[in-house]
């Protein structure tokens, strides 16, 4: 199929930007890498009557690495911010989790910033900055505002942002010291979206035992969720046997809902969430003791 008709706008500022979408208000949509949106698009499962294309809007294609956060700018692709050498040393978790992002010509179109303000819950990055508690910076031509991670995500395809705000930046905040991540994920294959993903923290005391255990989940529980699975684990050792760590996972499956479709029922994947929340959580801790080991060496 094809999309339906739609008015399509190039603007070549953040201000000329802002006051199109000012103009057109719900009827209009904003294109970055249009991963998501053009098939949505193609399918008629949207149909926007304006398109305002920012790819050729100047100073949305950063990426900023402070001592406290990672800030993504609106035209940054997957694909670069994966490569992104000094924003993996802050956050190795941006890394973990873009490498499970679709195939490889989608993260070199697709757009981080995109994928978060889509709020699909088969998307990765929107479960990595709900892990890490970050922030998305929205501009409208009443100014900007900082909109935390909880409350941008009302459900799936659902946010919190106005019809006329163009979302310039996410923040990703870096972990604690002594935190380690991963990110495990079950596919029918390498790119295709998450039967099951899991993006786990975990953060260890000064005699190396878990202190704290958190996990987000792709494809599976509430967009924006976080689970606390601290008391199922705390005290485990990172190279504990696995049934030191089956606790975690079967807290997780008490605390998170999931769905059936044509793809698992609701009993298969509520095994992945046990199965795959223990050992990202393991695969975390053991992150964690690497790399406490590598700054007193």
């Amino acid at each position: 199929m094809k999309p339906a008709p739609f008015t399509y706008h190039r603007p070549r500022s953040v201000p000329e930007a802002l006051q199109v979408l000012a103009d057109v208000g719900a009827d209009g949509k904003v294109l970055a890498g249009g991963q998501s949106l053009l098939p949505l698009m193609s399918m008629r499962l949207a149909s926007p009557a304006h398109l305002v294309d920012v790819n050729e809007v100047p100073d949305l294609a950063d990426v900023t690495v402070t001592d406290d956060a990672v800030r993504v700018g609106a035209l940054v692709r997957h694909a670069a911010l994966e490569r992104h050498d000094a924003a993996a040393a802050a956050i190795p978790l941006l890394r973990q989790g873009l490498r499970h992002v679709a195939h490889a010509t989608i993260r070199n179109r697709g757009t981080t910033v995109g994928s978060i303000a889509h709020a699909d819950p088969s998307g990765e990055m929107p479960a990595v900055l709900t892990l890490l508690d970050g922030t998305v910076t929205a501009a409208s031509v009443r100014g900007e505002r900082e909109i935390g991670v909880r409350d941008l995500f009302l459900g799936a395809l659902e946010t919190s942002l106005e019809p006329d705000e163009l979302v310039v930046a996410a923040t990703f905040p870096r972990p604690a010291a002594g935190t380690g991540t991963a990110v495990l994920e079950v596919a029918r294959r390498h790119g295709d979206y998450a039967v099951v993903g899991v993006v786990a923290a975990v953060r260890l005391d000064d005699a190396g035992a878990v202190a704290q255990a958190r996990a987000s989940f792709v494809t599976a529980g509430e967009l924006g969720t976080v689970v606390d699975l601290t008391d199922a684990v705390r005290g485990v050792h990172p190279d504990a046997p696995p049934p030191d760590w089956a606790a975690a996972g079967d807290l997780a499956d008490g605390l998170v809902d999931v769905d059936a479709d044509i793809h698992a029922t609701v009993e298969y994947r509520r095994q992945l969430v046990r199965v795959l929340t223990a050992r990202a959580l393991q695969q975390a801790a053991r992150e964690a003791a690497d790399a406490i080991g590598r700054d007193a060496a």
